[in-house]
């Protein structure tokens, strides 16, 4: 997705506030534009809650282990069998038991609710914040032009107004998985040559499905080349020291073509290129690579 000019009188057919943002939130296809701020400090303040107040269960409970160190046989019974300690539960007279099972049903409630929240925060930890582009259309629709401008104005009022201003605070709901740099090149640059409909409210929307294939065929292409012309090129070429020049030149060509324009780790890199310098030493060094005339 890019921006275009923004046009106001565009979003005319919604209500500006909740319902304006919230079409053009769902007017893309991608779903890019489901952006929503994370809340970070107040997540983790509540996490920081749940444990000071586990942390003071925990001692409440161990302050009634303590206690019964030196209780009757009835009571350290009910520390032993679940029976016993249900029934003394229920029991009016028996204040200890009733205490003690009122404690550990709180915090079966907290410790679920602790646990959950952390999962949560697991999960949404993992989901990257929308990129640059993405934002910056965002915000010119959210502001209703570009940010400062006399004439702009957020979409939301009170204090929902600075809701996007921090990008680290804000996650996309449906971000690519780390796009390769060809492909986040072609998001930003090239955005324009694959357009998904006609623009709405200002925006211009692209086929990220488009870019991917063609940056599959580009890569697939790329690829055969680099195997096939330098095949060819060391079977033309008949001077030893040309060669091995050659086959250095085509193997560093490979590396930076596959640094650059993949998301390959170190690893794969090297495997790549190891095989890469392999397959023209043995095409060099066999029967196939013998000079014309030979």
């Amino acid at each position: 997705m890019v921006e275009i000019a923004m046009d106001i009188e565009s979003k005319m057919d919604h209500l500006t506030g909740f319902p304006s943002l919230a079409a053009f939130i769902a007017s893309d296809r991608d779903k890019t534009t489901a952006i929503f701020r994370r809340f970070d400090e107040l997540a983790a303040r509540n996490l920081l809650y749940y444990q000071s107040e586990l942390a003071e269960l925990e001692s409440k409970l161990r302050a009634f282990d303590q206690h019964d160190l030196n209780a009757d046989m009835e009571t350290k019974q009910c520390a032993r069998t679940w029976e016993h300690f249900r029934k003394a539960a229920a029991q009016e007279h028996n204040i200890i038991q009733k205490e003690r099972m009122e404690l550990m049903q709180r915090i079966r409630r907290t410790m679920k609710e602790y646990r959950e929240a952390l999962l949560f925060e697991n999960k949404l930890a993992s989901i990257p914040t929308p990129s640059n582009r993405i934002l910056h259309a965002f915000r010119l629709e959210f502001f209703n032009g570009k940010s400062g401008d006399s004439k702009s104005f957020p979409t939301l009022g009170g204090c929902s107004a600075g809701l996007y201003d921090n990008i680290d605070d804000l996650v996309g709901l449906c971000v690519p998985e780390n796009p390769d740099r060809l492909t986040s090149f072609a998001q930003d640059h090239l955005g324009c040559l694959f357009p998904a409909g006609p623009p709405k409210r200002g925006i211009a929307y692209t086929s990220d499905r488009a870019i991917v294939s063609l940056i599959a065929w580009f890569s697939t292409t790329l690829a055969a080349l680099l195997l096939i012309g330098a095949i060819v090129v060391l079977y033309n070429v008949q001077a030893p020291k040309w060669r091995l020049g050659l086959i250095t030149a085509f193997t560093c060509l490979f590396a930076g073509s596959v640094g650059l324009l993949t998301n390959a780790r170190r690893a794969e890199l090297f495997g790549a290129t190891a095989a890469y310098a392999a397959v023209l030493v043995v095409f060099v060094s066999g029967n196939l690579g013998s000079t014309p005339g030979s």
